[in-house]
């Protein structure tokens, strides 16, 4: 069972989802790979501790502030090598970019679009920052919320491109 909250945040819709103990989505409706691996399970509208955490998290994100991620258990279900990418992408610090090319160099992958391949199936937008990564010409591309919730996430942390 999937517990879900939804939160209305400035970029839209958020749905987020709690499996068990952890935080396993965080969504912009409508967005491509919605759910996931979590398509088919049965949800239930429930309000719990960690989803409420998450809710203040968000509030704080999106006051401008730059809240930690250590009291909120995340699982995101992937492969080993998404995991591995979207680990990376939590050490993107705050207000900054990477490009695929460089984050492929970073984990030593050979190929800068499987890296975009693992960013864009991302299950928790926003808390695992995957609209830090940009373009080789420091343009936006690719997110599966569209580029412009990525324009003004990264415009939200202070990121001029």
């Amino acid at each position: 069972m999937l517990m879900i909250q939804n939160y209305s945040s400035p970029v839209g819709k958020l749905i987020l989802a709690q499996k068990e103990d952890a935080l396993v989505g965080c969504w912009i409706e409508g967005q491509k790979h919605q759910w996931g691996r979590f398509q088919n399970d049965k949800k239930k509208l429930e309000s719990t501790d960690l989803l409420e955490k998450t809710k203040q998290w968000l509030d704080l994100y999106f006051q401008g502030q730059m809240p930690k991620l250590s009291n909120l258990p995340m699982d995101p279900k992937g492969t080993d090598f998404q995991i591995r990418v979207w680990h990376a992408l939590c050490q993107i610090p705050y207000g900054q970019t990477l490009t695929y090319g460089q984050l492929a160099r970073q984990l030593n992958v050979n190929s800068a679009q499987a890296i975009g391949q693992a960013v864009g199936h991302n299950p928790i937008s926003i808390l695992i920052p995957c609209h830090r990564v940009i373009s080789s010409k420091h343009t936006l591309c690719g997110y599966a919320g569209g580029l412009d919730v990525k324009a003004w996430l990264l415009s939200h942390e202070g990121v001029c491109l």
